[in-house]
């Protein structure tokens, strides 16, 4: 197979607003090195990483909720979800599904031709464990925002399903996000789950898994959102903030809060946890400071848990589940790559359902 040595990719620049996305019509392709392969893109998902990473959102200097615009200060030593500088230009996009084309030394050729998706963690090789050893596809090295990419072979899981592969890009980053903090929290069938800001891609995720583990759970979304957010399968949907949300709730014993959204409503979250109850985040889009009573926390016998590295298994399950029909796409939107600053626009603005995706 005759490859070309280069590419259309957008490239971020730097921190900063949407203008630092640049299309280059010619950018240098990639070659797989000793233990990678070479995928050519057939479609990216979008997701928070590519918007906090740009923006500088991970820096301590900023306590805004994620607004995917530039801030006024960005420090410069953790602007990045693992604390440690990124450096541009960099090739952003995590959530990748297409086909091996060439493969590094090491490789058995005969993964040429392979359909794929990505796992976005990259760990090291003789260290898989140590979360102090992990980096990001998109962040730490460069990601799927192109006509092609490299990754680690083992980074490469291979999918076979009649989903286009515009579906198949919205599960990596979310639903990999989602089991990770459902793993965390440890939902079972005898769990009930509240799940705020359930339109978005990891909270739809979080939706269907939960279901899939056999717990009860309840969705919080815009009202105009509800229809979309149905056809997940919740058991209940509550509007996205109720002012009594107690009241709301009715006689519902929450076990669990799974969480992306944090913001002012936090509050509200953690009062209505039963006794012995958990609460799980990866995110907070509404805001990350937020107001605690420590006396809710310990008197109630609450469990908090942070989620970000996923354990090893997650994905290779997520692949799973996906080839079995246990879970379905969220596909909001697809744009072209060189429209990627109005997805990420549209992305940013919330008012779509499920996830949007580019294709080359």
């Amino acid at each position: 197979m005759t490859l070309p040595k280069t590419m259309r990719a957008m490239v971020t620049m730097g921190h900063g607003d949407l203008d630092q996305m640049v299309l280059h019509p010619d950018w240098p392709r990639p070659d797989p090195a000793p233990g990678e392969v070479l995928i050519r893109v057939g479609a990216c998902g979008l997701n928070n990483t590519d918007v906090n990473t740009r923006s500088g959102w991970y820096s301590k200097t900023v306590s805004d909720a994620t607004t995917g615009g530039a801030f006024a200060e960005v420090g410069e030593d953790d602007p990045t979800w693992g604390g440690a500088p990124i450096t541009f230009p960099r090739i952003q996009g995590a959530d990748v599904c297409g086909e091996i084309v060439a493969v590094g030394d090491g490789v058995d050729p005969s993964r040429i031709g392979e359909r794929v998706i990505t796992d976005g963690w990259l760990r090291d090789p003789d260290d898989l464990l140590n979360k102090d050893k992990s980096g990001y596809f998109g962040s730490e090295r460069d990601g799927g925002f192109a006509e092609y990419t490299t990754t680690p072979a083992r980074n490469a899981l291979p999918i076979k399903s009649p989903l286009s592969d515009a579906e198949l890009a919205t599960f990596s980053c979310s639903y990999s996000t989602a089991e990770g903090m459902l793993t965390r929290a440890q939902v079972s069938a005898g769990d009930t789950v509240l799940v705020p800001g359930a339109s978005g891609g990891v909270g739809g995720a979080l939706v269907q898994l939960a279901k899939r583990r056999g717990a009860r759970v309840i969705a919080m979304a815009a009202e105009g959102k509800h229809e979309a957010v149905r056809a997940l399968g919740p058991d209940r949907i509550l509007p996205r903030a109720p002012g009594d949300l107690r009241a709301a709730l009715g006689d519902e014993k929450i076990t669990v809060v799974a969480d992306v959204v944090g913001g002012p409503y936090w509050p509200h979250l953690i009062d209505i946890l039963e006794r012995g109850g958990r609460y799980t985040c990866s995110g907070a889009i509404a805001g990350p400071m937020v107001a605690l009573d420590l006396r809710t926390f310990y008197l109630r016998d609450l469990t908090f848990t942070g989620s970000t590295v996923i354990d090893p298994e997650v994905m290779p399950n997520i692949v799973r589940y996906i080839e079995a029909g246990e879970i379905k796409p969220a596909l909001a939107a697809t744009y072209p790559l060189e429209e990627l600053r109005e997805a990420q626009a549209a992305f940013i603005a919330k008012t779509h359902s499920g996830n949007i995706v580019v294709t080359p």
